[in-house]
């Protein structure tokens, strides 16, 4: 900083003394507490945004809360016509009419799964009775054992038990059949809920496909390009979800339900219809309708055919967990076990039993929204180009060069404000002193490389001058002022 000095004699003393304050700020050594008020503004930054966030969910949460009974039956429906949407669509292209062939293909679901409650509801009912005796002789029969050794358990000690487990399954049991009623939506009746979720699904099926236009002209060009590539996304990871959920349901529930007819399990095709449905919830669900196959043959034939069945429902859910849901979801959702696993188990806590269902199809419409935002993100920061990014849609395509434009425009006039601060910062005194001139010229143009217009690139040249030296080039232009004023002072 001696270039700064007044060359005056009555200055020196003046001049080292406001020197002796000021702390070293060459482009080299920047002063530490310039570095920790950055540091500690940028985590500030960031700890107020992270609450902006925290709050932005929770109000997200309170309010899904509030309308979740009214916006069930709308989800239910959606969830159903991506499974109808293929038979739909097949009609379409054959000339059906919309709403033919929507109500076509609400018919034939309705009826393929009345077809399947009219097979499976006389063996139920022919069994049911017959199995409530065996499950009492099963009872009695682990009574007995429990009461011989090697556990030698007293016989007043384990009624008290027997009876406290009844009395817990008997309260759990209505807990349970009342957070169902009052999951399934507006209505008291579960018929009538169903009745909606029909009603919705027609509605769906014959216009959904006019939604998409319909946005677009509701809020404008740009963003109806973002959300109609976002929907798009989001429709083709649910539907690729249901289906490959409903292939792994339905494999398990053919090979479980062959096993058990095999051993001469009771209710078989029953606890074979019971794991299809259990497997639309992840991880959960299997063990659960696995669970309830085992405990039917074991009070119904006994441990040898009990271990039996076991050993098919682990066989059956280890291939179809290893080898063909990791094959089939990491298409349809790319996400990692442990993300699918606290989804069910947050959103089972939260909504019951509907909320273990629904929570996997919500974990991947957040992903779906991440990876859009993160592609959007590479090409304003120009780590990816429109082409390298797989779009469904031609607005997103449209969307993904209108991005990629802005981020080229945005970088541009970051590199035009840096050159503009840096030569603001800069006079003849600055530039000999953090340049060296006289020492074979300045940094800059020894090491600096000419952009497409031929001017050095400051930004890319010596050092790639960070911000803090820049505020370093301010300060020292800073420190010439003040002298500056001094020497007008005096005179």
């Amino acid at each position: 900083m001696t270039d700064f000095r007044p060359t005056s004699p009555e200055f020196a003393e003046a001049a080292e003394v406001f020197e002796e304050l000021q702390p070293e700020t060459s482009v080299d050594h920047i002063d530490r507490a310039e570095i920790i008020a950055d540091g500690i503004r940028r985590l500030a930054t960031w700890c107020l945004r992270l609450l902006i966030i925290t709050a932005a969910a929770f109000v997200l949460w309170y309010a899904i809360k509030q309308v979740w009974r009214g916006a069930l039956p709308v989800v239910l429906a959606i969830i159903v016509c991506t499974v109808l949407w293929p038979p739909v669509a097949g009609l379409r292209r054959l000339g059906v009419p919309r709403a033919l062939a929507s109500l076509t293909a609400i018919l034939g679901a309705v009826g393929a799964f009345s077809v399947v409650i009219w097979m499976i509801a006389p063996s139920v009912g022919r069994q049911s009775q017959a199995l409530y005796f065996q499950a009492f002789e099963g009872v009695q029969r682990l009574q007995l054992w429990l009461q011989g050794p090697p556990f030698n358990l007293d016989s007043d000690d384990l009624d008290d038990r027997i009876n406290s487990a009844v009395q817990w399954v008997q309260r759990r049991t209505g807990s349970i059949v009342s957070e169902i009623f009052s999951g399934l939506g507006i209505a008291t009746s579960v018929v009538v809920t169903l009745g909606i979720v029909l009603v919705l699904t027609f509605f769906f099926l014959k216009d959904g496909d006019r939604f998409l236009p319909w946005l677009r002209g509701i809020v404008g060009k740009r963003a109806g390009w973002h959300l109609t590539e976002l929907c798009a996304r989001a429709w083709i990871t649910l539907g690729g979800f249901i289906r490959a959920q409903a292939i792994v349901s339905a494999v398990d529930a053919i090979f479980i339900g062959i096993g058990l007819i095999a051993l001469g399990v009771p209710m078989a095709l029953a606890l074979a219809v019971l794991t299809f449905l259990g497997g639309f919830i992840p991880i959960v669900g299997a063990f659960v309708a696995g669970t309830l196959a085992v405990l039917v043959a074991l009070v119904s034939l006994g441990v040898t055919k009990a271990i039996a069945a076991l050993a098919i429902v682990l066989v059956v859910q280890q291939l179809e967990g290893n080898i063909l849901q990791p094959l089939l979801q990491s298409r349809a959702l790319n996400l990692h076990p442990v993300v699918i696993l606290v989804s069910v188990t947050v959103g089972g806590s939260l909504f019951s039993i509907v909320g273990a269902f629904l929570a996997v199809p919500f974990a991947a419409m957040v992903a779906v929204l991440f990876r859009y935002l993160h592609d959007m993100t590479a090409l304003r920061a120009g780590e990816k180009q429109a082409s390298e990014i797989e779009f469904v849609t031609t607005a997103g395509s449209m969307s993904g060069l209108w991005g990629e434009e802005i981020g080229r425009k945005l970088r541009a006039k970051r590199i035009a404000a840096s050159d503009t601060l840096i030569d603001a910062s800069s006079d003849e005194h600055l530039a000999n002193d953090v340049s060296g001139s006289g020492n074979g010229g300045s940094r800059y143009d020894q090491t600096a490389t000419p952009d497409v217009n031929g001017k050095p690139d400051r930004i890319s040249g010596y050092g790639k001058m960070s911000r803090l030296a820049v505020r370093s080039a301010q300060m020292q232009n800073k420190t010439k002022q003040m002298f500056d004023k001094i020497r007008r002072f005096r005179n």
